[in-house]
């Protein structure tokens, strides 16, 4: 039991350390955002860096929520003490996590596929309007979606 707490105690630890380095990541992101916007760099590249911190931020938070609901579930298990209960429990958690991760990934390709027929949009609404408007008509953004 003892040391089933330590090992609690352990794994808090790991989760700080782990959200702080995340933390220090988020900041060094906005920095190079930062740098990126005074440098002038395209609006449509920060805009997509932008979308992206916003939602590892969000993932992140996601991912915290579930190991310390986790961690809760543990505990209580420990507290009943049924070794058969809690390795269901761990394999359903799993599960969920996995889910999770899966639906993660799913938004991010979805936005960044949106993304980039945004930009490409962008690129061939400046190529047209550069070029003769006679002969060529601007295409319904619906093709791309």
């Amino acid at each position: 039991m003892v040391m089933m707490m330590l090992m609690m105690m352990m794994m808090m630890m790991m989760m700080m350390m782990m959200l702080m380095m995340m933390m220090m990541m988020m900041m060094m992101m906005m920095m190079m955002m930062m740098m990126a916007m005074a440098m002038a760099m395209p609006m449509t590249m920060t805009m997509m860096l932008l979308m992206m911190m916003i939602m590892m931020l969000i993932m992140m938070m996601m991912m915290m929520m579930m190991m310390m609901m986790m961690m809760m579930m543990m505990m209580m298990m420990m507290m009943m003490m049924m070794m058969m209960m809690m390795m269901m429990m761990m394999m359903m958690m799993m599960m969920m996590m996995m889910m999770m991760m899966m639906m993660m990934m799913m938004i991010m390709m979805t936005v960044m596929r949106m993304m980039m027929t945004m930009m490409m949009m962008r690129e061939e609404l400046l190529t047209l309007s550069s070029k003769r408007r006679t002969d060529v008509s601007i295409q319904s953004p619906s093709m791309y979606m």
